[in-house]
């Protein structure tokens, strides 16, 4: 099965525009050209000139220096100011020959000069060697945007072009849909038929999606088995359907390795853009989103973005039957809360040092009336680390605005059927948008743990049985155990509120264990005043004490 490739870039075009304000030399100049085998355009001016260049990009730019209105200097500034798709090549025709002044023209961006009066051979010469260095810039360019295994787009290349779709689609009000795709278990092929073997899937499932896209689709190699597809002017249902068909068609890929044929599947994940889509980032991460639940529910399934509120998929009024756990119990009884949040404009090494004091691995970022405005974890800190010169830029630069939040009142199997169903790990809980507290992975195990110990069930089994000849002193010793660690959890707290001296921020968020322990201790306390098969204290008291 043949696949794409990037070894060749797009040849140079020998598009010229050719600007003059003497209407003598354009008729010259443009006569040598077009029998030398170049496209000629001309423009009186520089004004002319950037009009021209705005309707079609050329690859040489060929100008006098002297011109009335915007003269060839300020033209070739202006030029290299213009977002354009390709490099254009600046030749200046000048009686201007003082190192001076070719060092300004230099300077401003241009490649190279030919003084007057102009010799044909010694123009065609030029641009033959600019050609040579357009040609290698393509290549160049070619490669830098290219995966060179798949010959299918970068992550990055195709996260612009993507953007730039994203505001075509937002001005137009047009439909536009993202499509991930992850092999399932490819590690395995790796690991069991070696490398050689997974490239040659990759190969086959870069030509697979070529094919199945159209001329204005995009697919790129997003990670090491995972790729990603734009369809521009496709609503998600019809997303849905694209990928289906690939998904039945990646089971007809089959790569012969040692006598053995290796066949795979693939999990995909659907996403559409909305009204309320912020930005061509969130798209992406919906489909992320859903693809982690096609992964989750079984893999070599699609699953839509927009169907992933239904209950059928996660059916928590089932589970409530057998306990009623989540019932009567929101956000607020289990959010862990913050004890601090970042300010907009507070600066990256107030942030670095925030983190770094308090071991924690993101905050919630809030703005001048402290509602949310986003959050910045180290990971975002390390991304902007490119010089010192970033210590002092304001945090809203590399935060990520786009935060999942949910209300204080939020019921708690709402944001657990979430946090099930998507890669995200962390939630900021808010009360009318101010941030209050943030519920993670690791949030809802340690409420559940505590539920368990209320009802004296972490010792025996849960069964009846041996709930009703439960031995209260093993919680007793837990109790112990716990308070012994909040004993030294305050005592260093003490330590660091005299030592660290006006620096309180830090000591209160790093003490955020002390929080957990009390959350602990009245769990136990549950357990050891009565029975479990008697009720004991309520959960929504023990894991949510703090917010009364």
């Amino acid at each position: 099965m043949s696949y794409p490739t990037a070894d060749l870039a797009p040849p140079v075009d020998n598009n010229v525009l050719l600007v003059d304000d003497d209407p003598a030399i354009l008729r010259i100049l443009s006569t040598w050209l077009e029998k030398g085998g170049y496209r000629v355009r001309r423009a009186g001016d520089g004004e002319l000139a950037l009009a021209a260049i705005e309707a079609e990009c050329p690859d040489f730019l060929v100008t006098d220096w002297q011109m009335p209105n915007v003269n060839g200097l300020e033209l070739c500034r202006r030029v290299r100011q213009l977002k354009l798709p390709h490099y254009v090549y600046i030749l200046f025709l000048s009686v201007k020959s003082t190192a001076a002044e070719m060092i300004e023209g230099l300077d401003v961006g241009a490649d190279d000069f030919l003084s007057k009066p102009v010799y044909r051979g010694e123009l065609l010469a030029r641009l033959k060697s600019g050609s040579r260095v357009l040609n290698l810039e393509r290549r160049l360019g070619q490669m830098a945007r290219t995966d060179p295994l798949t010959g299918l787009m970068t992550r990055r290349t195709f996260l612009d072009v993507l953007e730039k779709e994203w505001e075509r689609a937002r001005r137009f009000h047009l439909p536009l849909s993202c499509v991930m795709l992850d092999l399932d278990f490819f590690k395995r092929v790796n690991d069991l038929h070696g490398h050689p073997a997974g490239d040659s899937i990759l190969k086959a499932v870069a030509a697979m999606l070529s094919d199945c896209s159209r001329g204005g689709d995009s697919v790129c190699r997003y990670g090491d088995e995972e790729f990603c597809a734009m369809l521009p002017e496709t609503g998600e249902h019809d997303a849905a359907v694209w990928a289906e068909g690939v998904r039945h068609r990646l089971s007809s890929i089959a790569i012969l390795s040692g006598g053995r044929e290796i066949r795979i599947t693939g999990s995909l994940g659907t996403a559409g853009r909305h009204d309320d889509t912020q930005s061509a980032t969130q798209l992406v991460d919906q489909a992320e989103q859903a693809l982690a639940c096609a992964k989750q529910w079984g893999h070599d399934r699609v699953v839509r973005f927009e169907l992933l509120d239904e209950e059928n998929h996660l059916d928590l009024e089932e589970a409530d039957k057998y306990g009623g756990m989540f019932q009567g119990i929101t956000a607020r009884h289990v959010m862990s809360p913050l004890g601090t949040c970042l300010r907009e404009d507070q600066t990256l090494g107030q942030a670095a040092e925030l983190l770094l004091h308090s071991q924690i691995n993101s905050i919630p970022v809030v703005d001048a009336q402290g509602r949310l405005a986003g959050i910045v974890s180290e990971k975002d800190l390390l991304a902007a680390m490119v010089s010192l010169d970033c210590w002092h830029s304001p945090v809203r630069e590399v935060m990520k605005p786009n935060v999942t939040c949910y209300e204080e009142d939020t019921p708690i199997r709402t944001i657990y059927k979430f946090i099930c169903r998507v890669s995200i790990r962390r939630v900021v809980i808010v009360n009318r948008g101010r941030p209050t507290g943030t519920i993670s992975r690791r949030t809802l195990l340690r409420w559940f743990t505590n539920l368990a110990a209320s009802k004296g069930l972490l010792e025996e089994p849960p069964t009846p049985q041996a709930a009703a000849t439960l031995d209260p002193r093993h919680s007793k010793q837990r109790l112990v155990e716990t308070a012994r660690q909040l004993v030294h959890r305050a005592s260093e707290l003490q330590r660091r509120f005299q030592d660290d001296g006006d620096d309180l921020t830090s000591c209160v968020v790093g003490a955020a264990g002390v929080q957990e322990l009390v959350d602990d201790l009245l769990a136990c306390c549950g357990s050891v005043s009565s029975a479990p098969t008697r009720g004991g204290r309520d959960p929504a008291d023990v894991a949510g004490w703090h917010s009364r």
